[in-house]
């Protein structure tokens, strides 16, 4: 039986796909509809957000349906961080279609070779990237954690904070710079790269289930807030 911080952490995360999956298909069907590249390419982004919180999804499924954790042990990582490096070319070709389309490129190609170096680490490197913790077999589920001095760790926090400068903050000042409709599109746009931004920090650092299930829960706002802002 899944034990209530188990429950907790799973029911949250899946929350957290439902939305960024409702969200995404909504945005994609639209960006068909109206021929919009750059809500396709959000709908993309939301999808591989969304899925960094698949591994305690599977997870919390694993024990419900079979009474076993994710095995190896290693695979729980995998499923949530393989997302990291997708998701962050999407976020940055937005904001650089958004802010500055002169040099969105070479911007573009910077993290692409990031992603791929991080993907490197991830996959071969796995078990000098995270620690686990799995204090009752089949009724928690796994945490996991960074080790702060690898590659990996302090690539996310690089990719992290470029996503809250050129996105988040990118977006803001954009805002401010615009009136009326445009203003308010590009404040939502902000929203959601802040809110993506600081959620998933907390959500890696903080240990209390309470304040994680209240993260989670406005993380999983983050689909909606960019829908807003690119849906038309």
């Amino acid at each position: 039986m899944v034990s209530f911080e188990g429950l907790l952490d799973g029911s949250t995360a899946t929350l957290i796909i439902l939305s960024s999956v409702i969200f995404g298909l909504l945005s994609l069907y639209k960006s068909i509809k109206l021929k919009a590249k750059l809500l396709s390419v959000a709908a993309l982004m939301m999808f591989f957000v969304g899925c960094l919180w698949l591994g305690p999804t599977v997870d919390l499924f694993m024990v419900l349906l079979t009474g076993e954790n994710i095995d190896p042990i290693e695979v729980y990582s995998l499923l949530s961080y393989l997302w990291v490096a997708p998701a962050l070319v999407c976020a940055i070709y937005l904001g650089g279609e958004l802010i500055f389309p002169k040099g969105k490129w070479t911007l573009i190609g910077i993290f692409i070779v990031l992603g791929l170096l991080f993907e490197y680490f991830l996959w071969f490197q796995t078990d000098a990237s995270f620690t686990w913790e799995l204090a009752n077999p089949g009724e928690d589920l796994i945490d996991a954690h960074f080790v702060r001095t690898h590659p990996t760790f302090l690539m996310v926090a690089v990719f992290l904070l470029s996503a809250l400068v050129f996105l988040g903050i990118g977006f803001a000042i954009k805002a401010k710079q615009s009136t009326g409709q445009l203003k308010r599109k590009f404040t939502y746009l902000s929203i959601a790269n802040i809110i993506f931004v600081i959620c998933g920090a907390l959500d890696s650092i903080l240990t209390l289930p309470l304040a994680i299930g209240v993260i989670r829960v406005v993380m999983a706002t983050f689909a909606l807030w960019m829908y807003l802002g690119l849906k038309t």
